[in-house]
């Protein structure tokens, strides 16, 4: 019986190289110089950590970072944007998770739209995926642009296309 998985995840190396390039445009900017801002990427609990002096600057680093990001075709609705904090001093902080694997709200949402659709298939959750099945691999094709067509709020792939 065919079948295929909705996933959301991030490649760690893409976003590692966005990251980087979002580094160097930061260090060539004017406005930088003599800066005492940082980004780093913890590639183990994925977090990007801001630290910066001021919310101008805080902001041009999210652009920067997001705008890297969809030039190497990554979504920015994988950051969670979380509150920007008070560091050391006059520095500003902030902590940009990545969001690996689909909420189970979102789970839900998309399931409840597939079931809603009246296609022929069957999808049920599976830990941080969505699994699709189908006799007919037409509907299934239809139930990936339906997905595509709706937004979760979080980036979907569609992976493991079996027949």
């Amino acid at each position: 019986m065919p079948t295929f998985d909705i996933v959301s995840k991030v490649d760690a190396q893409t976003l590692d190289n966005a990251i980087n390039n979002a580094k160097k445009e930061i260090l060539n900017r004017y406005d930088f110089n003599g800066s005492n801002s940082t980004v780093e990427l913890d590639k183990k609990t994925n977090t990007i950590t801001i630290v910066t002096e001021d919310d101008m600057r805080l902001k041009a680093i999210t652009d920067s970072i997001i705008s890297r990001m969809m030039k190497q075709n990554l979504d920015p609705k994988s950051l969670d944007f979380g509150k920007d904090h008070t560091a050391s001093g006059n520095m500003i902080r902030l902590e940009l998770k990545i969001k690996e694997g689909i909420e189970k709200e979102a789970a839900k949402k998309i399931v409840a739209k597939i079931k809603d659709s009246k296609l022929k298939v069957q999808a049920s959750m599976m830990d941080d995926q969505v699994r699709v099945q189908s006799k007919n691999i037409d509907d299934l094709q239809k139930v990936i642009s339906l997905c595509r067509g709706e937004d979760f709020g979080q980036p979907l792939q569609f992976i493991n296309m079996r027949n």
